[in-house]
């Protein structure tokens, strides 16, 4: 760690640029960069110029660098008549990684979700990721085998 305090904050639309290059970069370590189709403006239009938005994004920042970023949305209608909050993306630059980043912005979307009086918070987990995996096992989170996920494209 460069001896800088990483803050825990919600993005704003100067953000875009360095969050499109996290999204972009974790789309080479997910392996679907070829399908990758966002934009820097698109980044600034569909998470800070919609109302409301198509997307929650909290960051990590340090030095007034983004280091790490966490973007989610609700899911206003449950069977428990109370919202939930999906977890899309989660990404630490790889030179800001061991700096318990991931965890902060974890525990951030926990107070997020309380906050909004969410039941629960969702994500997947590509299953090649035991880095992934284990990590959030670490928080006490644990895997929903209840339910498979599907997918129909639409051309």
């Amino acid at each position: 760690m460069d001896g800088q305090k990483i803050i825990i904050r919600k993005a704003i639309e100067a953000d875009s640029d360095q969050l499109w290059v996290l999204m972009k970069d974790l789309a080479v370590f997910e392996h679907y960069l070829d399908d990758f189709a966002i934009t820097p403006e698109i980044v600034r239009e569909s998470g800070f110029r919609k109302d409301p938005p198509d997307f929650y994004c909290l960051v990590a920042e340090n030095g007034g660098e983004i280091a790490g970023m966490l973007v989610y949305y609700f899911l206003p209608y449950t069977a428990r008549n109370r919202p939930a909050i999906f977890l899309k993306e989660l990404f630490v630059a790889e030179s800001h990684r061991s700096q318990k980043i991931g965890e902060m912005l974890m525990k951030a979307l926990y107070k997020e979700a309380r906050e909004n009086n969410c039941c629960q918070i969702k994500w997947t987990v590509a299953p090649w990721n035991e880095a992934g995996k284990a990590f959030y096992e670490r928080l006490g989170a644990s895997e929903n085998r209840d339910w498979l996920n599907y997918e129909w494209a639409v051309d």
